[in-house]
């Protein structure tokens, strides 16, 4: 398992972007498969993207297609999600998670971080 830590949440405006950040503690960062998922009130989990441990694959619900990016820097054990043109509806708590497996990654993580809130005002 590896240990996350996200940070980048905030409060912003619809239209507006913000850059989630998920650093991971573990020699063997590099060899895991990344994703963020989030939980909006009242809602379950849902999966929101993820990214090979080699960086050459990406996935993304649709939601948020054309508008995030997910990306890794395994020299910094870090992975990122930068969300552009912010909606209401994506006000959520942002979970990033971590699994060897791609597959698995982007239904049930072996690793979770604690969250960071993303509230979106109209």
């Amino acid at each position: 398992q590896v240990q996350l830590v996200e940070s980048g949440g905030g409060l912003v405006q619809a239209g507006g972007s913000l850059r989630l950040s998920c650093a991971a503690s573990g020699r063997t960062f590099s060899r895991y498969a990344m994703g963020w998922f989030r939980q909006a009130p009242g809602k379950e989990r849902e999966f929101v993207a993820a990214i090979r441990w080699t960086g050459g694959s990406t996935y993304y619900t649709d939601s948020v297609k054309g508008r995030f990016t997910i990306s890794r820097d395994n020299a910094k054990n870090t992975v990122y999600l930068q969300m552009n043109n912010l909606k209401p509806e994506d006000t959520a708590v942002y979970y990033c998670a971590a699994d060897p497996s791609i597959v698995v990654v982007r239904t049930t993580p072996g690793s979770w971080g604690q969250g960071t809130q993303v509230t979106v005002s109209s």
